[in-house]
């Protein structure tokens, strides 16, 4: 059963544009720092699930593309490498703590920003619009995901 997810990426990191000249369109989401999305990656992610590419900490936030899940989990090298800003002294390398997952950019879209998905009202409950939400990995039901990619995106 496919399910969706919102994955957020600073565009100055990895923007759609970035992921869609990437070869074969297909980049590793490096950098998952917090438990709770790693655990959705390792334990609920699987390869074909949608996902809403969402730009973050940029003058305009918003979903910019869609993509899918490309792969199953993997450790995250960044975690080791020292020059890395995702560098974790922690993680031991035989029981690595950060994993990572590719994603396949499908298609760059409109920006559908914040303010267009706080003022459609059923998106109201979508947890990437609650307060205090800041996981850059969402789950997104199968209701959000077409009134996103039916209603605001057309299709």
């Amino acid at each position: 059963m496919t399910q969706y997810w919102l994955m957020k990426s600073e565009p100055n990191e990895c923007s759609i544009d970035d992921a869609l000249a990437a070869p074969g369109a297909t980049v590793p989401w490096t950098g998952v720092r917090n438990y709770q999305a790693r655990n959705f990656m390792r334990d609920t992610m699987r390869v074909g699930d949608g996902v809403l590419f969402y730009h973050s900490s940029c003058p305009q936030p918003g979903i910019a593309g869609l993509a899918q899940v490309a792969s199953s989990t993997r450790p995250d090298p960044t975690q080791f490498d020292p020059a890395s800003p995702y560098f974790d002294p922690k993680s031991p390398s035989d029981q690595p703590r950060w994993l990572l997952l590719d994603v396949k950019a499908l298609r760059k879209t409109r920006l559908v920003g914040l303010p267009e998905l706080r003022a459609t009202p059923a998106l109201s409950d979508m947890l990437l619009l609650q307060r205090g939400n800041r996981l850059s990995i969402t789950p997104v039901s199968a209701t959000h995901w077409q009134v996103i990619t039916q209603d605001l995106l057309g299709g």
